[in-house]
């Protein structure tokens, strides 16, 4: 029997995913490339991409439990955690490589890097990963949630601060574009979640290819922008390599910040897990429309470190998680009054 399932494993080697969505996503790439929206077509995709943007910012408003989000603050030091690993620990990391210009990375790479590194977190995949490692479910949905509503306001307030210029030329106009494009219809989304909520709720997939497709499209506008201005002449795949190696140890310090300095300040396992997962992602979904809004002509290039990142999180976070299906279970942790991690009695059931 073992020497069947030898065989088995064999054959059938495990291998981590890729992302399906990905692929949709370099077929636009590709489209663009070939058949970039030029003169009228390009107003008419620009002015679907904005109504698209605004579109999914109320989506995420009218999908945000703002019950489930105050339930969720008890565990306070958790979500501050991993809001300092989005927010603080990131942003100083993506700074860092600025040493790195012009030896591995040229300066718009460099620029979308930075960016990269102030978007918010995954929901998604951050309560997946988590889920399939035992960890604490409720906490990564509400960690992924705060996330991403801290971030509809802190991300472009942290580019006004750190890229400057490079930020499509930040004004005072950019702010009030912001505010219309994602602020608006997010703050629209929660107001009207009362009534609309069981709607979205029960039609979740189908809103779920609504959103994908509006990113889609979010990206051949950009992507067909930067063709027409030529900006992709400025990526050398030597370029393109340094940038993959860059975000690989971006991404393993990331993860091993995020483990041992969970386990540092006393955090159990499950919280742990959580802390890992929703603390070392970065959102595709959140990124992408923030930068078109944010870069203007230079968003497709904005974008693609964001783009590389996102698959290479998923696949690597798919092997730890893996992993850490198999790790012993410890006692089960449970936040006190005061938001700390304690260990209860018992045999350490877990959490979601």
């Amino acid at each position: 029997m073992s020497k069947w399932s030898t065989v088995k494993r064999l054959r059938r080697p495990s291998r981590p995913p890729i992302d399906p969505y990905i692929l949709l996503l370099l077929g636009t790439v590709g489209l663009a490339a070939l058949l970039p929206a030029r003169g009228t077509g390009a107003d008419v995709a620009s002015g679907a991409s904005t109504a698209a943007i605004a579109f999914l910012f109320f989506l995420y408003g009218a999908r945000l439990s703002t019950r489930e989000a105050l339930d969720g603050l008890r565990h306070w030091r958790l979500h501050v955690t991993v809001l300092a690993c989005t927010f603080v620990v990131f942003p100083v990391l993506g700074l860092a490589t600025r040493g790195l210009v012009p030896v591995l990375l040229t300066d718009p790479l460099h620029q979308g890097l930075l960016f990269l590194t102030l978007v918010p977190s995954t929901i998604q995949s951050s309560i997946a990963f988590t889920s399939i490692a035992r960890g604490n479910v409720p906490a990564a949905i509400c960690a992924g949630s705060f996330s991403s509503l801290v971030g509809i306001v802190v991300t472009p307030l942290l580019a006004a601060a750190l890229l400057g210029n490079g930020a499509g030329g930040f004004s005072a106009g950019s702010v009030v574009r912001i505010v219309l494009q994602l602020l608006v219809p997010f703050v629209a989304g929660q107001l009207l979640r009362r009534w609309i909520g069981s709607f979205v709720s029960r039609h979740r997939r189908a809103l779920g290819l609504v959103d994908r497709g509006a990113i889609l499209l979010v990206v051949y506008t950009a992507f067909s922008e930067g063709m027409v201005r030529g900006v992709w002449h400025q990526v050398s795949p030597a370029r393109l390599g340094g940038l993959l190696a860059v975000e690989a140890v971006l991404l393993a310090v990331m993860l091993l910040l995020t483990w041992y300095g969970a386990k540092a300040l006393r955090f159990g396992r499950e919280d742990r897990i959580a802390i890992q997962f929703a603390g070392s992602k970065k959102s595709l979904a959140a990124g992408l429309p923030m930068a078109s809004v944010l870069f203007g002509a230079q968003a497709s290039l904005a974008v693609l470190p964001l783009m590389l990142f996102h698959q290479m999180q998923l696949m690597v976070c798919a092997v730890i998680a893996k992993r850490r299906s198999h790790d012993p279970v410890e006692e089960a942790t449970v936040p006190d009054r005061a938001g700390r991690s304690r260990t209860g009695a018992g045999t350490g059931t877990r959490s979601g």
